[in-house]
């Protein structure tokens, strides 16, 4: 299940036997997804530019998945006895599949903080115990792309020479950084740091950090059991996604 995505360095874990009901009843969905992650691509100057924000690639990836059926969903939920309203939610999920089996809940994760998970996870949970869905899916960075983004940055300024603020703004259409933020690189500068390097490293660790959504904060919540017993799919998308 899903090694064309292995086989191209995406992390996939499959929990409470999401893959056998995959197989059985959503071997078309399948098809969707492995299309449209093996399709999405961000150009690493991009990715600067955006601040670290959803990229413009990752909102293509989110019409990707429109386009193939996937919309936006609000599921709500009301509790009533004897006339009287006991509870009252609504869970937004990003992507829905509607089929005559069921359906299929995905949210995507790039880089939001970390307790998103909880939520995402905890949401599928209360949909699945509600047989209002049957499998959640959560996508976010995978563990090389994780592991890399650093260096990713660091190369990238030096591919365009850039050894300026300045240049990444005229370049990459980059949004003017904080005071902390051009302080923070000047320190390391001072240090005898070069600008790429001091840039890359302030840059991934306000951005990216350890507290955001990625592969191994994931893998901590289901290890613990969050999102239980939901049948889960949970895909980091490879390095190979960011284009350098």
């Amino acid at each position: 299940m899903f090694k064309n995505l292995i086989s191209h360095g995406f992390d996939v874990a499959i929990r409470n036997h999401a893959g056998a009901i995959f197989g059985v009843d959503f071997p078309d969905q399948v098809r969707e997804l492995e299309d449209a992650l093996l399709n999405v691509t961000i150009p690493i100057e991009e990715l600067v530019g955006s601040g670290g924000g959803e990229a413009q690639s990752t909102q293509r990836l989110r019409r990707r998945l429109y386009e193939a059926g996937w919309p936006k969903h609000n599921f709500d939920f009301q509790l009533i006895v004897d006339g009287v309203e006991i509870v009252s939610q609504s869970h937004e999920i990003d992507h829905v599949r509607h089929t005559d089996a069921g359906k299929i809940a995905l949210e995507i994760e790039w880089n939001n903080k970390d307790p998103f998970f909880d939520r995402d996870l905890e949401n599928f949970q209360r949909l699945h115990a509600q047989s209002a869905i049957s499998i959640g899916v959560v996508i976010t960075r995978g563990s090389l792309m994780q592991a890399d983004m650093v260096g990713m940055v660091e190369r990238c300024l030096m591919k365009h020479g850039i050894i300026e603020e300045a240049e990444m703004v005229e370049l990459f259409s980059m949004k003017d950084r904080t005071v902390r933020q051009r302080q923070a690189v000047q320190r390391l500068m001072d240090r005898q740091v070069p600008y790429a390097r001091a840039f890359a490293h302030h840059f991934v660790h306000d951005k990216f950090g350890q507290a955001t959504t990625h592969w191994s904060k994931l893998e901590e919540r289901i290890n613990r059991g969050v999102g239980n017993p939901c049948p889960l799919l949970l895909i980091g998308l490879a390095k190979s996604v960011i284009v350098e």
